[in-house]
This record gives C-alpha cells, sequence and structure tokens, in this order.
C-alpha cells in the first residue's frame, strides 16, 4: 500500500530542497522571546508566510497544490523555546535527550573541540536561542521582502518581547542580526559549488510519502536484497525502494517498523520532524595547500587527489562510477547547464520543464553503489562520501553489499539542507567568514546525525580503518601548525598503484556555531500559537 503523506501539513523545508528550484538566496533569523504570550502571538501571526510541502503549481488553477510562491519561510524551535512559549513540562519531558540538552550539551559527542569550541563560536550562539526562521528566495529583492514582512509582525503587533538576535559574523568582522547565504558564483552564473571547489548537495534520500520532483529514487533510496538466511525475492536484487518515511518524519514507521521516539501528544509530533544547524567555515588555503603538497608524487596528480579524498570529482561526479577525469567532465557540464536552464527560467512552467531534465542528468551522479568496489581501489573506503553513506558497503565480505535487507545505513540516513556562506577572497583564504551552513533533518538526532559524525566522520573502526578521521570534515588535532590526520589510499588493481599513504592532515573544517531544532507540522504549528497543547 503506498504511504500518501499529508503534504498541505509537512514543513516544505523536509520534503523540498529549494536550490533545485532557483530559490538561491536565504536568510536565517534567530529570536528570543521574553514573554510567552507575545511568543504565541508572533507564532501565529507567521503562520501565513509558512511553505508546506505541498505541490507548486504553475497557472492560477491551484486545486492540485499552491500558488508558486515569491519566496519560502521556514519555521523551528529550541527546547528552550518550548518552554518559554508555554509549552508543559509533560510534553517537554517526552522529547529525546538529545535535543532537551542542545548541541553546546553534546560537544564532546560532536568533536567540537579546539578551534571548533563552543566558546569561539559567533557571538549569538552564546545567546539563548528560542525560535529559527528561514527564508529562501530566488534573489535578494524577494529576500528582503519577506524579511521585512517578518519583521512587521513585531512592530505591528507591538511584540517588543520578541528580539531577533544580532551577533551573527559577517564578511569584514561586522556583527549582523542574520546569517546570509547563498550559492556561490562564477563568472557571475550560479554554481552547486561549496569552497573548497566541490559540486555539493547531490545526493538525498528518497522516503515512502515522496513524489518524484522531490528526489531520486535510485540512488536516494534503499536496494532491495536476499538476507543471510535467503529471504527475499531474487528478482528485486538489482532494484531500489524508497525508504520508511519514520527515518526523518515523526508519526511514521521507521526501517525497525517502529514509530520514532516522539513528543507527545502524537499531534504534537506528527508530520513534524528534527533539524540540526552548523555553521561549518572552511580553511579554504589549509585545504589547497594541503592538496598542492600531497599530490606532488601521487600518480594521477592533484585533481585525481582531490576526488579520493571525497569520493567524487570536484564537478560532483562520483568517482567510483566515472574514474577518468575527462568522462566526469562530460557529464558534469551536462548537468551544469540543467542547473543553468533552472535558474535562468522565467516562469513556474519553465522551471518544473528544467526540473524534470536535471532529475534525469543527476541520476548518474546518485545511481551508484560500491558493489564493484568493496575494497576501495576506486573510490577509497575513508572517502567522505562513502563514510557519511556506505551505500552497503560495510556488509564486508559479501559478494552483494546488500544481501542484508535494512543495512546499518538505512538507520543512519540524513536530508541535507543549507547553502555557503561568505567568500574566500582567495585560494589561500583561512581566516575571515567563509564555509557552508549545514542542515539536517531526521527523525532522530543521536541514531542519525550523531551517530554519523561521531562514529563514521571522527572514528574509522566501522570501516577497518581504526582511528582514522575522515580527511575532509574529522576533528584533527594540529600541534605547531601540523595536523595529526591520516588516511590510506588503497590499492588500485584497475590502474595497478600501489596504495598510498597521507598524512599530516590539518583540520580544515571548523565549527562556527549550532543548534538543534524541533520543525512541527503545520497543525502543531497552530497549536504552539494558540497554546492549546495538551499532553494528555
Amino acid at each position: 500500500m503506498d504511504t500518501i503523506l499529508d503534504l498541505y501539513d509537512i514543513q516544505g523545508n523536509i520534503m523540498k530542497h529549494y536550490p533545485e528550484s532557483g530559490f538561491i538566496k536565504a536568510r536565517y533569523l534567530f529570536f528570543k522571546v521574553n514573554e510567552g504570550e507575545q511568543g504565541r502571538t508572533f507564532v501565529s501571526e507567521i503562520r501565513r508566510y509558512i511553505t508546506s510541502s505541498a505541490h507548486w503549481t504553475t497557472g492560477d488553477d491551484t486545486t492540485t497544490g499552491v500558488a508558486w510562491p515569491d519566496a519560502t519561510t521556514n519555521i523551528a524551535f529550541t527546547y528552550n523555546g518550548l518552554k518559554t512559549l508555554g509549552i508543559s513540562v509533560q510534553t517537554l519531558q517526552s522529547f529525546p535527550d538529545e535535543f532537551i540538552v542542545g548541541m553546546r550539551g553534546r560537544r564532546s559527542i560532536l568533536g567540537d573541540d579546539g578551534p571548533s569550541d563552543p566558546e569561539r563560536w559567533d557571538p549569538v550562539w552564546k545567546k539563548e536561542i528560542h525560535i529559527f526562521v528561514s527564508i529562501d528566495a530566488p534573489n535578494d529583492d524577494a529576500l528582503v521582502k519577506r524579511f521585512n514582512e517578518i519583521l512587521a509582525i513585531i512592530t505591528e503587533k507591538k511584540l517588543h518581547n520578541v528580539v531577533l538576535l544580532d551577533g551573527h559574523r559577517a564578511d569584514q568582522g561586522e556583527e549582523k542580526a542574520y546569517q546570509d547565504a547563498s550559492v556561490l558564483y562564477e563568472n557571475d552564473i550560479p554554481t552547486a559549488k561549496e569552497h573548497f571547489g566541490y559540486t555539493d548537495g547531490i545526493s538525498n534520500p528518497f522516503f515512502k510519502g515522496m513524489t518524484p520532483e522531490m528526489g531520486e529514487l535510485v540512488g536516494g533510496g534503499k536496494k532491495n536484497g536476499i538476507n543471510k538466511l535467503g529471504y527475499g525475492d531474487p528478482e528485486l536484487a538489482s532494484t531500489w525502494a524508497p525508504l520508511e518515511t519514520g527515518e526523518f518524519i515523526l508519526g511514521h514507521k521507521d526501517e525497525a517498523q517502529e514509530y520514532p521516539l516522539a513528543p507527545m501528544p502524537p499531534l504534537m509530533a506528527r508530520n513534524g520532524s528534527f533539524m540540526v544547524y552548523r555553521k561549518l567555515h572552511e580553511n579554504v588555503g589549509k585545504f589547497n595547500a594541503y592538496l598542492d603538497e600531497a599530490s606532488r608524487n601521487f600518480p594521477g596528480g592533484k585533481e585525481l587527489l582531490a576526488a579520493k579524498l571525497v569520493g567524487r570529482w570536484r564537478n560532483g561526479a562520483p568517482i567510483t562510477t566515472f574514474p577518468k577525469e575527462s568522462e566526469a567532465n562530460d557529464i558534469a557540464m551536462k548537468r551544469q547547464l540543467a542547473v543553468y536552464a533552472i535558474n535562468q527560467a522565467q516562469t513556474p512552467a519553465q522551471k518544473i520543464a528544467a526540473q524534470a531534465t536535471f532529475r534525469e542528468v543527476n541520476k548518474k551522479f546518485q545511481a551508484f553503489d560500491y558493489n564493484k568496489d568493496l575494497k576501495g581501489g576506486g573510490c577509497p573506503v575513508g572517502a567522505h562520501i562513502r563514510r557519511a553513506n556506505s551505500r552497503g558497503a560495510l556488509e564486508f565480505g559479501h559478494n552483494n553489499a546488500f544481501d542484508t535487507p535494512g543495512a546499518v545505513d538505512n538507520r543512519r540516513r540524513l536530508i541535507r539542507r543549507g547553502l555557503p556562506y561568505g567568500k574566500a577572497d582567495t585560494p589561500q583564504s583561512n581566516n575571515g567568514n567563509h564555509g557552508t551552513i549545514f542542515m539536517c533533518i531526521s527523525a532522530n538526532i543521536k541514531r542519525q546525525f550523531e551517530f554519523v559524525l561521531q562514529q563514521w566522520i571522527n572514528y574509522g573502526n566501522d570501516f577497518k580503518l581504526a582511528n582514522d578521521k575522515d580527511a575532509l570534515l574529522g576533528n584533527h588535532a594540529e600541534v605547531n601548525g601540523k595536523g595529526n590526520g591520516r588516511m590510506v589510499l588503497e590499492a588500485d588493481g584497475e590502474s595497478g598503484n600501489p596504495p598510498y599513504f597521507l598524512s599530516d592532515f590539518p583540520r580544515f573544517i571548523e565549527t562556527r556555531g549550532g543548534e538543534y531544532f524541533f520543525i512541527p507540522s503545520l497543525t502543531a504549528l497552530r497549536m504552539i500559537g494558540d497554546g492549546i497543547i495538551d499532553p494528555t
């Protein structure tokens, strides 16, 4: 039986990846509420701007969806925010422990030490944050208009106890009252790249209830297969199935056929989810300098080494599918043209047509696994995308890496959102204000986000890599300017190249702030604003 979701009740940032619809600018706002009644009024008033996951229509007929928005708006809450808004103690205590404690309190699990220590975060994160509001738009004018509309709520309703927090470090060291984010441009053309030069945001999970325009089943779902006891249909071994909805949205069954831990009452949780927000500074100069030095004696040169570290060529093509840079460049050019067409489209109909072309090309970038590369000769076992989503390759020793349905990585998937921020002025830029706003959405922060970061990014044992950390995201320690990170690039039987040993990785990425948030459904949002949540 097909899963049918109430898309009008689910916030849009859960189901939709806005940049794929040309919403390439963003502004993230954080509020503190000093008085509960005014906070609830703000929540009630902002509801009219909140974007749902309903289908966006292309004409005047909105019977099959909602009109294409000029800008999107979504909202989420911290534990302290819900407490200040008057949520009952019984409901508050039903939230998971990691959400209650918050990101700062989980810093040892997340590896936020040294330059990533919370004491070094942007000043805004040293304040008590209650409400997160995100605005995504196709251009600056639409972004600013929606920003002003939200602030007008506070002015017109005289909500002086709802305070927009400042303290976001900006380009020249000044502090802003919001976090700007945007795709990066090359020759005035928007790209999908981040500051290290890699195409980002390619692959996201596909789960039951999603429609084709929301993602890609092949590569985004899970492989059907035969488990060790022989159960399963051999004819399904090469097909893909959507993941269970409950891995990402509360109130629905997950991969264990259980309902994920969620707050009470059920209406508070159903169709909601949890979001992780992290501001990640990128040490562009350190990364480029390391690549220059480490590639001096590496067969294949600098760009192949860059591809080995991440698992994708910098144009986004997976190295396990496109081992030759020329092949990767060909398919990447097609994808780039498709992205350009989306951003150049003038009407919703043109955007929808461009999106269809993009999705067809993008399959090549996410419809792959490591069945033919279990030993890592093509894509190293420790490559970043392989550690973040092993695509069944942790089933060491099997001829088919998906012999076990419900493999461990199906329980660790994350919906990725966010955009780059700032600008790295030169290839040597380390200081300054440039990086990525990383947001991920899942039903269980501990089992999904925290597990991936602690066990797969900052520890290598599951991959038989001992204590080796992810080269790109690992919290490598540095002494006298020299890092202690290391990585082995396995022998490549195709080329005949022997193993290649890398060492002395510094910390390429530093945390500059973040928090855990609860994204309520539209129903729960109304209940929060009206103050009518009854835990019994």
